[in-house]
């Protein structure tokens, strides 16, 4: 348990980093024009951001 405890800390400290990343990223977004890279570097956030919440709820839950 002890080392989930652990896991769960680390996903959470990148989840934090990959949410001030996300809330950087879409305070540059321009209004008009957005570069498929640019929109490419928000899905990619936003998919890890959400892959993120998912292990840490299936580590709290208990699951393997």
């Amino acid at each position: 348990m002890k080392d989930n405890s652990l896991k769960i800390q680390e996903l959470r400290k990148r989840l934090d980093q990959v949410k001030a990343d996300l809330a950087d990223t879409l305070q540059r977004m321009p209004a008009h024009g957005i570069k498929p890279g640019f929109m490419a570097r928000l899905l990619d956030l936003e998919d890890e951001r959400d892959r993120l919440l998912g292990e840490i709820k299936l580590l709290m839950s208990g699951s393997p």
